[in-house]
Formats: structure tokens, sequence, C-alpha cells
């Protein structure tokens, strides 16, 4: 259900566009706005890991700097079948992660500095699983494919706006497709933000871990700024909590509540396991 959801949701966003382009030229503006969406997309392919890393300042671990952190990540990766990503640091006091990639074969990890201070092993467990669920299921790709598309219809919004052929439809269009899109992003991000917090906890083998993960991330996120975060808010859903305070906090809702994802979690039937020897859930 939640593959089906977000492929509709997508071709939602991707009508809106060609809509847009409609608006802006006819039918030669609606091919015009498919081609270009089609470009945008090619390019997040291939380079969205460099841009979101390269966004947040990421400086790449190696085992001199981070081995305690790769080994677990290691373990992690391997209890859910997929091979090491590369494992990054943000050198942000905001608690928070992202994964990125087009394919578990070219996946990135990303953790904050004041993640890896504030946690327990456990609970940094969860997240790491929470974010390799994501790898799992290509929410990576998705997510970014989304983020690039909403960029795009916010720019053609604008351009709406200014075009003498939109008969005063433009404002309309400047102000409502920008909203729209981002509406979608924030269905899709919230239908696989659900999904990888229930395999995360199965590739952790617990879930209260990553519950009060949650919890502990939330009320620190909100309190402290991630600049980069705030400098590009629509790479906000690629996180796990929302990064953004302030006003901008609000209106970029990119996650589900975080009462109801502990509430979720808590009510999971998972044995109670350690660090090592979880249950092998790899596909």
């Amino acid at each position: 259900m939640g593959n089906a959801r977000t492929f509709i949701l997508m071709a939602v966003m991707t009508a809106l566009l060609m809509g847009l382009g409609a608006l802006l030229g006819g039918r030669g503006g609606m091919m015009f706005a498919l081609l270009f969406a089609g470009a945008t997309n090619l390019w997040a392919w291939w380079n969205s890991d460099k841009a979101m890393l390269r966004q947040n300042d990421a400086v790449e671990l190696t085992p001199e700097s981070g081995g305690d952190l790769l080994a677990l990540v290691r373990e992690l990766a391997d209890n859910a079948g997929l091979p090491m990503p590369r494992v990054y640091l943000l050198p942000t006091d905001q608690p928070n992660a992202f994964a990125t990639g087009r394919n578990p074969a070219n996946a990135a990890l990303a953790v904050t500095a004041g993640l890896v201070r504030l946690l327990p092993r456990d609970q940094l467990a969860g997240v790491i699983a929470h974010e390799l669920a994501h790898v799992r299921n290509h929410d990576t790709l998705t997510m970014t494919v989304t983020a690039t598309m909403a960029g795009a219809i916010s720019m053609l919004g604008n351009m709406a706006m200014f075009s003498r052929n939109n008969r005063g439809g433009g404002l309309l269009a400047m102000l409502v497709a920008p909203l729209v899109a981002g509406l979608v992003q924030m269905a899709i991000s919230r239908t696989r933000e659900f999904e990888a917090d229930r395999e995360g906890a199965e590739i952790a083998g617990q879930a209260r871990p990553l519950a009060g993960a949650l919890a502990s991330i939330a009320s620190a996120a909100g309190q402290v700024p991630n600049l980069a975060a705030e400098r590009n808010p629509a790479s906000a859903a690629m996180f796990i909590i929302n990064p953004l305070t302030g006003g901008l906090r609000g209106l970029f809702a990119t996650h589900p509540p975080v009462e109801k994802r502990i509430a979720r979690l808590e009510a999971m039937d998972l044995p109670a396991q350690g660090i090592s020897g979880f249950p092998r859930v790899g596909r």
C-alpha cells in the first residue's frame, strides 16, 4: 500500500508540473515541463548524494576517525542484507540523520555530531537501522526526486506569474502550485517514514530504542538550529526528524507527528535483543 500510494502521489506531482507548463505555453509548454522534469530527475539520480552531502558540510568517516560508529553501521547493514554504505559526520549540534544515494550500492549515511553525543548506543543503532531501511526500500531516490520536482514546480510557478499567456492565472499558479507540491511531498515523506520506522525496528531487533531516539531527537531538533537545513528547506524530508526550527518547521511539516511514530513502535511485538546477535530479517 505504501508503494502504491507513493506512485500515485508522484503521478499527481508530475501532472501538476505539466499543468504549469501548459499554463506557460500551451501544449508546447506542457511538453517542455515534462522534458524539464525528466532532465532534473536524471540529474538528481546521478548527483543527489553529492549535492545533499555538500550542502550539509558532510565529512566522510575513516576507520581512524569513526571506528566504533563504522563497526555499528557495518553490523546493522549486514543484518539488513545491505552493502556497507559510506558514513559521514555532519558538523552540527542538532541531533539528526539522513541517508542518500540512488541505490544500496551507492548509498551514504550521515549522522550529526549532536546525534552521536546525545544518544546511547542502542538508540543510535535504532536511528541507523531506520536510515538503512530507507536505503533498502530505495526511499533515498524517491525523496530526492520528490524534492527536485517540488523545486521545479515552485520555479515554474514563479515563471507563470510573469507569463503574458496566463490570463490572470499566474498569481494563482504561483501561490497554489508550490503549496500543492509541498503537500504532496509531505504525504510521500510521511508514508515512507512510517515504513522505515517499522523496518528499522526489525533490522535492529528492537523497537523501543528507536522510539526513545525519536523522542530525544524531536525535543532537541526544535531548539537547536541546523543552519545547512535552514538554507535548503526542501531537503528537510530527508532527515529522520524535521530539522527546521521556528516558523519554517511548521511550514515544511514533512514528517508524521512524532507521537504517532512512537506509539506505532511501542506497539510492535519484538523480542528484546542486544545490539549484537540481531535476528536476521534481510531480504
